[in-house]
């Protein structure tokens, strides 16, 4: 069922759960890329239009290989017109900032960890309903004093942000959200963050990225862009990313655990790309599979999943 306020699926009765507070991001880290062609340089190796970027949004953006394949997936945002921050998994930013540092070259920008600069927060319910624009959409950018906000997808109604700020910067105000809800909320928002075990596993597609402003088709050439493209216009698309519920799980399961069909425990059909426990019993989790396989009978470590809807529509027409 569509709730004709959010327009999002409602809630099933195995999701519903309040999402409320703020949360410590411990699991982030932040590379800053600063110089006059900071976004230029960017916009020359991410999936996303840098160029064109302002202060008012924010960008999902991902880092591939040649093949099209995700080394890195990105919250990108500009602080100023110099200085561009991107947040992404903390296991993955000292790869990451090898890689982008190898393609500087001539261009004007400066890449460097910046993550014990800033506090990082999640922001859930009442707490990110206070500092976003009424019905901001997703990627939406607003400052508070030196505090960086950027919109994010709801989980099951309940308006998500980030929250970037100096160290010294006061926190943000509201309950305290453990780490754990605030993990669920992001699998229940259905939009995939890349960690470690699960790094060049897919193409932005497989993890629904075309659907959630994750990939320009308009823009110019990057790393990968070939792959991805022909992906999308010629329809060699075999797998996607799928909300699931597993009942019967204690704990979540691990990012790159085999999916298999509950017929064939030999040939995996996908990957766990994350997942976290339920604060109303078992687990959620985004797992990338074959689409053939979604109308099968599935299982992860010998736990049923069943299929839940994604909160957002799959881009059809481009």
């Amino acid at each position: 069922m569509i709730d004709p306020q959010t327009h999002h699926p409602a809630p099933t009765a195995a999701a519903a759960a309040p999402l409320e507070g703020v949360a410590p991001l411990l699991h982030l880290g932040v590379i800053r890329v600063a110089g006059e062609d900071a976004a230029s340089f960017l916009h020359s190796q991410l999936s996303q239009d840098f160029a064109l970027l302002d202060l008012q949004h924010a960008r999902l953006a991902a880092l591939l290989t040649p093949k099209g394949r995700m080394l890195a997936s990105f919250i990108g945002f500009r602080r100023s017109d110099a200085e561009v921050l991107l947040v992404c998994s903390r296991d993955l930013l000292a790869p990451t900032l090898k890689r982008l540092s190898m393609f500087v070259l001539r261009a004007k920008a400066r890449i460097s960890d910046a993550t014990a600069e800033f506090q990082l927060h999640g922001l859930a319910g009442t707490a990110a309903r206070q500092l976003l624009p009424a019905d901001a959409p997703p990627w939406t950018l607003v400052q508070h004093g030196a505090a960086s906000v950027v919109a994010l997808y709801p989980a099951d109604g309940q308006p998500r942000a980030l929250w970037l700020a100096p160290l010294d910067a006061p926190a943000p105000q509201g309950a305290a959200l453990a780490a754990e809800p605030w993990l669920w909320g992001e699998v229940r928002a259905g939009v995939a963050t890349l960690s470690a075990p699960v790094a060049e596993a897919f193409v932005p597609q497989m993890l629904n990225y075309e659907s959630i402003g994750g990939v320009n088709f308009k823009k110019g050439c990057y790393p990968g862009q070939e792959v991805v493209a022909r992906s999308q216009f010629r329809g060699t698309l075999k797998r996607r990313t799928y909300l699931v519920h597993v009942p019967a799980a204690a704990q979540a399961l691990a990012a790159g655990t085999e999916v298999f069909a509950a017929d064939d425990a030999e040939q995996p059909v996908g990957l766990v790309v994350q997942s976290a426990v339920s604060p109303v019993g078992g687990v959620n989790a985004l797992i990338s599979m074959q689409i053939a396989a979604a109308s099968q009978s599935l299982q992860a470590e010998g736990l049923p999943l069943i299929i839940q809807p994604l909160p957002y529509a799959l881009l059809e027409d481009i």
